[in-house]
């Protein structure tokens, strides 16, 4: 079953997510506050892609927030109740200046974060954010995902499917804490023990 999914951004994992949901015969649309670039990225990606306005209600059941950390969750805030009733995906990795931390002073996460502001019946799930956007796009990764509702769980696994990749389920919503340090992970082992970036971190299952 294909997915019916809104992306918030128009930057370059938006571009990717948007053209992977697109090849994988979801309906997609892109919404960004320039909309004029977010038509262009909608014409780029074709499909039949369309482009929402920005704060307006997504016509997609899954929401991708394809934004940096620091916008996410005041995105997230202006939409509102136009969220309500929607699987909200935050992408993001809150890194410091130096590759070498996150920025929370918590053991929390953007996700976390979000949650605490969307409306009610809208549900977190963090997914996306352990893999490299050109792994993203020439590889087939495992997506490791994380939230608080099985069935906000399971349509972004079939998501995933989708996209001909394999949805990981780690947990509830507090493991994305875990899941930006897993994406701090790969930032260390490209640039240290794998010393290149084409990677992705993933699960070997032992036979039986």
């Amino acid at each position: 079953m294909n997915s019916s999914i809104s992306i918030i951004g128009t930057g370059n994992m938006a571009r990717a997510i948007g053209a992977l949901a697109v090849a994988g015969g979801n309906t997609v649309e892109i919404m960004g506050r320039d909309h004029a670039k977010a038509a262009d990225l909608a014409k780029a990606l074709g499909g039949g892609t369309t482009t929402g306005e920005w704060g307006g209600v997504p016509a997609g059941d899954i929401v991708v927030v394809a934004l940096l950390p620091d916008g996410v969750v005041p995105a997230v805030a202006h939409y509102g109740d136009a969220l309500a009733g929607k699987v909200v995906v935050d992408i993001s990795n809150p890194f410091n200046s130096t590759f070498d931390g996150l920025t929370h002073r918590e053991v929390t996460s953007v996700a976390q974060e979000a949650a605490k502001v969307v409306p009610a019946g809208a549900e977190v799930v963090k997914g996306f954010n352990t893999v490299f956007r050109h792994v993203l796009e020439n590889g087939r990764p495992d997506i490791f995902i994380a939230g608080d509702s099985a069935e906000a769980k399971a349509s972004v696994a079939a998501f995933v499917k989708s996209l001909g990749m394999r949805p990981m389920d780690v947990g509830g919503l507090r493991m994305a804490h875990w899941l930006e340090g897993a994406g701090l992970l790969t930032m260390g082992l490209a640039r240290h023990g794998v010393g290149g970036w084409d990677f992705a971190l993933g699960v070997t299952e032992l036979p039986a």
